[in-house]
Protein backbone atom coordinates (compact mmCIF):
# COMPACT_ATOMS: atom_id res chain seq x y z
CA UNK A 1 0.00 0.00 0.00
CA UNK A 2 3.02 2.43 0.41
CA UNK A 3 4.25 3.91 -2.69
CA UNK A 4 8.07 3.30 -2.49
CA UNK A 5 9.03 3.26 -5.81
CA UNK A 6 9.86 7.14 -6.45
CA UNK A 7 12.02 6.96 -3.69
CA UNK A 8 15.13 5.61 -3.73
CA UNK A 9 15.78 5.42 0.32
CA UNK A 10 12.33 3.63 0.72
CA UNK A 11 14.25 0.49 -1.17
CA UNK A 12 14.11 -1.91 1.74
CA UNK A 13 10.89 -2.34 0.95
CA UNK A 14 10.57 -3.08 -2.54
CA UNK A 15 11.86 -6.93 -2.11
CA UNK A 16 9.34 -9.31 -2.47
CA UNK A 17 9.14 -11.89 0.53
CA UNK A 18 9.65 -15.18 -2.21
CA UNK A 19 12.58 -12.97 -4.39
CA UNK A 20 15.74 -14.82 -4.08
CA UNK A 21 18.40 -12.71 -2.73
CA UNK A 22 21.64 -11.82 -4.75
CA UNK A 23 24.37 -10.99 -2.40
CA UNK A 24 26.09 -7.59 -4.04
CA UNK A 25 29.14 -9.52 -3.75
CA UNK A 26 29.29 -13.19 -5.01
CA UNK A 27 32.66 -15.21 -3.75
CA UNK A 28 34.16 -18.57 -4.73
CA UNK A 29 37.07 -18.91 -3.09
CA UNK A 30 39.81 -20.71 -5.43
CA UNK A 31 41.31 -23.46 -3.24
CA UNK A 32 44.57 -23.49 -5.27
CA UNK A 33 45.25 -19.90 -4.50
CA UNK A 34 43.68 -19.50 -1.28
CA UNK A 35 42.44 -16.87 0.82
CA UNK A 36 42.89 -13.59 -1.04
CA UNK A 37 45.81 -10.84 0.11
CA UNK A 38 43.59 -8.52 1.43
CA UNK A 39 42.28 -10.94 3.83
CA UNK A 40 45.36 -12.31 4.97
CA UNK A 41 46.38 -9.12 5.50
CA UNK A 42 44.17 -6.99 6.91
CA UNK A 43 42.41 -10.25 8.50
CA UNK A 44 38.45 -11.19 7.42
CA UNK A 45 36.16 -13.39 9.25
CA UNK A 46 36.07 -16.80 7.98
CA UNK A 47 32.58 -16.93 7.66
CA UNK A 48 32.40 -13.85 5.25
CA UNK A 49 34.36 -12.10 2.17
CA UNK A 50 36.39 -8.78 2.13
CA UNK A 51 36.85 -7.77 -1.18
CA UNK A 52 40.25 -6.88 -2.04
CA UNK A 53 38.62 -3.96 -3.68
CA UNK A 54 36.73 -2.57 -0.63
CA UNK A 55 39.30 -3.92 2.52
CA UNK A 56 37.31 -2.43 4.73
CA UNK A 57 33.90 -3.77 3.99
CA UNK A 58 32.99 -7.13 5.74
CA UNK A 59 30.18 -8.80 3.93
CA UNK A 60 28.92 -11.86 6.03
CA UNK A 61 24.76 -11.88 4.50
CA UNK A 62 22.83 -14.86 3.49
CA UNK A 63 24.98 -17.54 5.14
CA UNK A 64 22.64 -19.01 8.05
CA UNK A 65 24.72 -17.35 10.51
CA UNK A 66 23.43 -17.84 13.90
CA UNK A 67 26.29 -15.53 15.76
CA UNK A 68 27.85 -12.94 14.94
CA UNK A 69 31.48 -13.63 13.89
CA UNK A 70 34.70 -11.34 15.36
CA UNK A 71 34.78 -7.76 13.31
CA UNK A 72 38.39 -7.02 12.31
CA UNK A 73 39.47 -3.68 13.86
CA UNK A 74 39.96 -2.35 10.06
CA UNK A 75 36.27 -2.79 8.87
CA UNK A 76 34.06 0.19 8.77
CA UNK A 77 30.87 -1.77 7.06
CA UNK A 78 29.52 -4.90 8.06
CA UNK A 79 26.77 -6.73 6.04
CA UNK A 80 25.25 -9.21 8.22
CA UNK A 81 21.44 -8.90 6.88
CA UNK A 82 19.66 -12.32 5.99
CA UNK A 83 21.07 -15.01 8.80
CA UNK A 84 19.61 -16.17 11.43
CA UNK A 85 21.01 -13.84 13.97
CA UNK A 86 19.27 -13.77 17.39
CA UNK A 87 21.43 -11.91 19.52
CA UNK A 88 23.85 -8.64 19.71
CA UNK A 89 26.67 -8.96 21.87
CA UNK A 90 29.73 -7.20 22.57
CA UNK A 91 32.43 -9.79 22.14
CA UNK A 92 32.64 -10.13 18.51
CA UNK A 93 32.79 -5.78 18.47
CA UNK A 94 35.84 -5.80 20.90
CA UNK A 95 38.12 -4.56 18.17
CA UNK A 96 35.50 -3.16 15.89
CA UNK A 97 36.02 0.49 16.78
CA UNK A 98 35.94 2.23 13.06
CA UNK A 99 32.15 0.77 12.15
CA UNK A 100 30.14 3.25 10.07
CA UNK A 101 27.24 0.94 8.67
CA UNK A 102 26.05 -1.97 10.67
CA UNK A 103 23.39 -3.97 8.52
CA UNK A 104 21.30 -6.50 10.70
CA UNK A 105 18.15 -6.41 9.09
CA UNK A 106 16.40 -9.62 8.14
CA UNK A 107 17.35 -11.76 11.48
CA UNK A 108 15.72 -13.12 14.62
CA UNK A 109 16.93 -10.46 16.75
CA UNK A 110 14.72 -9.57 19.98
CA UNK A 111 15.37 -6.16 21.92
CA UNK A 112 16.62 -8.41 25.00
CA UNK A 113 18.84 -10.36 23.58
CA UNK A 114 21.05 -6.94 22.34
CA UNK A 115 23.69 -6.23 25.41
CA UNK A 116 23.24 -2.73 26.97
CA UNK A 117 25.40 -0.09 24.90
CA UNK A 118 26.70 -2.09 22.55
CA UNK A 119 26.28 0.14 19.65
CA UNK A 120 27.54 3.22 21.89
CA UNK A 121 31.18 2.59 21.57
CA UNK A 122 30.73 3.20 18.10
CA UNK A 123 31.37 6.89 17.38
CA UNK A 124 32.01 6.94 14.15
CA UNK A 125 28.57 4.62 13.25
CA UNK A 126 26.46 6.50 10.38
CA UNK A 127 24.14 3.93 9.81
CA UNK A 128 21.96 1.07 11.30
CA UNK A 129 20.14 -1.22 10.11
CA UNK A 130 17.89 -3.28 11.95
CA UNK A 131 14.42 -4.04 10.18
CA UNK A 132 13.10 -7.02 9.66
CA UNK A 133 13.48 -8.65 13.18
CA UNK A 134 11.57 -8.98 16.54
CA UNK A 135 12.48 -6.00 18.04
CA UNK A 136 9.64 -5.03 20.88
CA UNK A 137 11.43 -1.78 22.22
CA UNK A 138 13.17 1.33 20.65
CA UNK A 139 16.94 0.25 20.41
CA UNK A 140 18.21 2.37 24.10
CA UNK A 141 20.97 3.51 24.02
CA UNK A 142 22.89 4.44 20.42
CA UNK A 143 25.53 6.46 19.56
CA UNK A 144 24.89 10.70 18.85
CA UNK A 145 26.66 9.99 15.17
CA UNK A 146 23.76 7.82 13.94
CA UNK A 147 22.30 9.78 10.67
CA UNK A 148 20.22 6.66 9.53
CA UNK A 149 18.14 4.31 11.32
CA UNK A 150 15.94 1.97 9.93
CA UNK A 151 13.63 -0.02 12.45
CA UNK A 152 10.96 -0.90 9.87
CA UNK A 153 9.24 -4.23 10.53
CA UNK A 154 9.55 -5.04 13.80
CA UNK A 155 6.79 -5.25 16.79
CA UNK A 156 8.32 -2.08 18.48
CA UNK A 157 5.39 -0.85 20.91
CA UNK A 158 7.36 0.51 23.87
CA UNK A 159 9.82 3.57 24.13
CA UNK A 160 12.12 4.46 27.09
CA UNK A 161 12.08 7.78 28.21
CA UNK A 162 14.72 9.80 26.44
CA UNK A 163 15.64 6.93 24.28
CA UNK A 164 15.50 9.53 20.74
CA UNK A 165 17.07 12.55 22.95
CA UNK A 166 20.95 11.51 21.87
CA UNK A 167 19.75 11.17 18.49
CA UNK A 168 20.76 14.60 17.30
CA UNK A 169 22.64 14.16 14.01
CA UNK A 170 19.62 11.53 12.77
CA UNK A 171 18.33 12.50 9.14
CA UNK A 172 16.36 9.92 8.61
CA UNK A 173 14.10 7.41 10.67
CA UNK A 174 12.15 4.72 9.62
CA UNK A 175 9.18 3.09 12.04
CA UNK A 176 6.96 1.52 9.34
CA UNK A 177 4.88 -2.33 10.06
CA UNK A 178 5.81 -1.60 13.85
CA UNK A 179 2.91 -1.73 16.86
CA UNK A 180 3.57 2.02 17.68
CA UNK A 181 0.41 3.91 19.26
CA UNK A 182 -0.09 7.91 19.81
CA UNK A 183 1.53 7.70 23.25
CA UNK A 184 4.55 7.10 22.56
CA UNK A 185 4.44 10.30 20.97
CA UNK A 186 3.20 12.55 23.43
CA UNK A 187 5.75 13.91 24.65
CA UNK A 188 8.41 15.68 22.55
CA UNK A 189 9.79 12.77 21.51
CA UNK A 190 11.38 13.77 18.07
CA UNK A 191 11.30 17.38 18.32
CA UNK A 192 14.97 17.53 19.37
CA UNK A 193 15.63 15.77 16.09
CA UNK A 194 16.70 19.07 14.77
CA UNK A 195 18.40 17.57 11.83
CA UNK A 196 15.57 15.30 10.47
CA UNK A 197 14.71 15.06 7.17
CA UNK A 198 13.09 12.18 6.64
CA UNK A 199 10.43 10.06 9.09
CA UNK A 200 8.34 6.84 8.40
CA UNK A 201 5.74 5.41 10.83
CA UNK A 202 3.31 4.07 8.01
CA UNK A 203 1.19 0.56 8.68
CA UNK A 204 1.21 1.23 12.84
CA UNK A 205 -1.54 1.97 15.13
CA UNK A 206 -1.67 5.65 14.83
CA UNK A 207 -5.29 7.83 15.30
CA UNK A 208 -3.54 11.09 15.05
CA UNK A 209 -0.81 13.50 13.96
CA UNK A 210 2.72 12.55 16.03
CA UNK A 211 3.02 16.21 17.67
CA UNK A 212 6.14 18.08 17.88
CA UNK A 213 8.08 17.14 14.50
CA UNK A 214 11.42 18.94 13.79
CA UNK A 215 11.02 21.78 11.45
CA UNK A 216 13.78 20.12 9.25
CA UNK A 217 11.49 17.69 8.05
CA UNK A 218 11.36 16.87 4.14
CA UNK A 219 9.06 13.73 3.97
CA UNK A 220 6.42 12.53 6.31
CA UNK A 221 4.98 8.71 5.96
CA UNK A 222 1.87 8.23 7.33
CA UNK A 223 -0.15 5.71 5.19
CA UNK A 224 -2.27 2.89 6.74
CA UNK A 225 -3.01 4.16 10.31
CA UNK A 226 -6.49 5.05 11.45
CA UNK A 227 -6.08 8.75 12.19
CA UNK A 228 -8.76 10.89 11.51
CA UNK A 229 -8.05 14.14 11.35
CA UNK A 230 -5.07 16.66 11.14
CA UNK A 231 -5.36 20.24 13.55
CA UNK A 232 -5.55 22.92 11.58
CA UNK A 233 -2.23 24.41 12.06
CA UNK A 234 -0.50 21.49 12.56
CA UNK A 235 1.93 22.24 9.16
CA UNK A 236 2.52 25.45 10.06
CA UNK A 237 5.64 23.94 11.84
CA UNK A 238 6.73 21.47 8.43
CA UNK A 239 7.58 24.73 6.19
CA UNK A 240 10.44 22.48 4.42
CA UNK A 241 7.81 19.67 3.68
CA UNK A 242 8.13 18.18 0.31
CA UNK A 243 6.18 14.87 0.48
CA UNK A 244 2.82 14.05 2.30
CA UNK A 245 2.01 10.13 1.95
CA UNK A 246 -1.28 9.90 4.36
CA UNK A 247 -3.19 7.25 2.49
CA UNK A 248 -4.89 4.18 4.03
CA UNK A 249 -6.44 6.47 6.88
CA UNK A 250 -9.83 7.61 8.52
CA UNK A 251 -9.47 11.07 7.28
CA UNK A 252 -13.38 12.63 6.64
CA UNK A 253 -12.94 16.38 6.95
CA UNK A 254 -9.87 18.58 6.84
CA UNK A 255 -9.73 22.51 6.92
CA UNK A 256 -9.47 24.01 3.62
CA UNK A 257 -6.19 25.79 3.60
CA UNK A 258 -4.44 23.01 5.37
CA UNK A 259 -2.00 21.74 2.97
CA UNK A 260 -0.82 25.70 1.87
CA UNK A 261 2.85 24.86 2.08
CA UNK A 262 4.95 26.44 -0.23
CA UNK A 263 7.58 23.68 -0.78
CA UNK A 264 4.79 20.80 -0.88
CA UNK A 265 5.25 18.66 -4.11
CA UNK A 266 3.56 15.44 -3.46
CA UNK A 267 0.31 14.42 -1.80
CA UNK A 268 -0.76 11.41 -1.22
CA UNK A 269 -4.27 11.03 1.07
CA UNK A 270 -5.91 8.70 -1.02
CA UNK A 271 -7.81 5.81 0.24
CA UNK A 272 -9.27 7.75 2.67
CA UNK A 273 -13.67 9.18 3.28
CA UNK A 274 -12.53 12.77 1.99
CA UNK A 275 -15.87 14.43 0.70
CA UNK A 276 -14.52 17.64 -0.58
CA UNK A 277 -11.93 19.23 -2.84
CA UNK A 278 -9.57 21.38 -1.48
CA UNK A 279 -6.81 24.60 -1.78
CA UNK A 280 -4.06 23.29 -3.40
CA UNK A 281 -0.47 25.17 -3.28
CA UNK A 282 1.62 26.11 -6.20
CA UNK A 283 4.23 24.15 -5.91
CA UNK A 284 2.35 20.69 -5.64
CA UNK A 285 3.18 18.56 -8.72
CA UNK A 286 0.97 15.38 -7.57
CA UNK A 287 -1.77 14.88 -5.96
CA UNK A 288 -3.32 11.38 -5.29
CA UNK A 289 -7.06 11.78 -3.86
CA UNK A 290 -8.27 7.51 -5.20
CA UNK A 291 -10.69 5.90 -3.64
CA UNK A 292 -12.71 8.58 -1.70
CA UNK A 293 -16.23 10.14 -1.64
CA UNK A 294 -15.70 13.53 -3.03
CA UNK A 295 -18.72 13.99 -5.26
CA UNK A 296 -17.30 17.06 -7.44
CA UNK A 297 -13.77 18.24 -8.12
CA UNK A 298 -14.41 21.91 -7.80
CA UNK A 299 -11.59 23.63 -9.83
CA UNK A 300 -12.37 26.97 -8.17
CA UNK A 301 -11.95 25.66 -4.82
CA UNK A 302 -9.11 24.01 -6.07
CA UNK A 303 -7.25 26.62 -7.65
CA UNK A 304 -9.17 30.42 -6.21
CA UNK A 305 -6.98 32.75 -8.27
CA UNK A 306 -5.21 32.48 -11.27
CA UNK A 307 -1.52 34.18 -11.55
CA UNK A 308 -0.22 34.79 -15.09
CA UNK A 309 3.74 35.27 -13.16
CA UNK A 310 3.25 32.59 -11.05
CA UNK A 311 1.25 29.41 -12.61
CA UNK A 312 0.46 26.15 -10.48
CA UNK A 313 2.65 23.38 -10.82
CA UNK A 314 0.60 20.98 -10.81
CA UNK A 315 0.64 17.91 -13.38
CA UNK A 316 -0.80 14.88 -12.31
CA UNK A 317 -4.14 13.93 -10.69
CA UNK A 318 -5.50 10.71 -9.50
CA UNK A 319 -8.65 10.69 -8.60
CA UNK A 320 -10.42 7.24 -9.40
CA UNK A 321 -12.87 5.45 -7.44
CA UNK A 322 -14.50 8.13 -5.85
CA UNK A 323 -18.35 9.50 -6.16
CA UNK A 324 -18.03 12.26 -8.98
CA UNK A 325 -21.16 13.42 -10.08
CA UNK A 326 -20.17 15.53 -13.00
CA UNK A 327 -16.94 15.84 -15.07
CA UNK A 328 -14.28 18.05 -14.10
CA UNK A 329 -14.60 21.43 -15.02
CA UNK A 330 -12.09 22.82 -18.32
CA UNK A 331 -11.24 25.45 -15.87
CA UNK A 332 -8.95 23.26 -14.34
CA UNK A 333 -6.38 23.60 -17.27
CA UNK A 334 -6.61 26.96 -17.47
CA UNK A 335 -5.67 26.70 -13.43
CA UNK A 336 -3.07 24.30 -13.79
CA UNK A 337 -1.94 24.53 -17.55
CA UNK A 338 0.92 21.92 -16.71
CA UNK A 339 -1.56 19.33 -16.44
CA UNK A 340 -0.71 16.41 -18.60
CA UNK A 341 -2.77 13.78 -16.89
CA UNK A 342 -5.85 13.03 -14.99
Amino acid sequence: YCQYETHQWDEDYDREPDDVYEPEFQFHQNVEHGVPFHQRTLGCASECFCPPNFPSSMYCDNRKLKTIPDIPMHIQQLYLQFNEIEAVTEHPFINATHLKEINLSHNKIKSHKIDHGVFTKFSNLLQLHLEHNNLEEFPFPLPKSLERLLLGYNEISRLQTNAMDGLINLTMLDLCYNHLHDSMFKEKTLFKMKKLMQLNLCSNRLESMPPNLPSSLMYLSLENNSIASIPENYFKELPELRTLRMSHNKLQDIPYNIFNLSNLRELNIGHNKLKQAFYIPRNLEHLYIEYNEIENINATVMCPSINPLHYNHLTYIRADQNKLKEPISSYIFFCFPHMHTI
